[in-house]
């Protein structure tokens, strides 16, 4: 399989904690990343976002993950994004920011705040075709 994926530009491996598994599965699964206008619309297509609950000009902050989207998708940023929270400083301190803000079902709301932040991070990678290069602070 290391063969066949080498075949591919595959700048998600320069980011430490994926390895050849969650970028062939990410990648598999996204297909052509310019088939996406933006991040939002990939996070979209991997249920990684929000419902919008509004009335008038009142707009609720406490919403829900959607109940759709690509279910496998999701589950490879979910999992690649605990993995990479170990090694990446920016997005550990982030977790341990949205981890100490919620009250209930810390983990799981953190890691998906945080996985919409990955998504970010693949989609400027896929997009651009480049390298993770990472912060000097890490």
């Amino acid at each position: 399989m290391r063969n066949k994926l080498n075949l591919f530009p595959n700048p998600l491996t320069s980011i430490k904690g994926i390895g050849p598994v969650y970028s062939a599965g990410i990648i598999a699964e996204i297909g052509d990343i310019h088939r996406f206008k933006d991040h939002a619309a990939l996070a979209k297509f991997a249920g990684i976002s929000w419902t919008k609950h509004q009335s008038g000009n009142f707009t609720a902050s406490n919403t829900k993950l959607i109940k759709f989207g690509n279910r496998y998708l999701r589950y490879y940023f979910m999992e690649a994004t605990n993995k990479v929270r170990l090694h990446d400083h920016e997005l550990k301190r982030f977790y341990e920011l949205k981890y100490s803000q919620t009250p209930k079902t810390a983990h799981k709301r953190a890691l998906a705040l945080t996985a919409r932040k990955f998504v970010r991070l693949v989609y400027a990678l896929l997009h651009s075709n480049r390298l993770y290069i990472p912060p000097k602070g890490d």
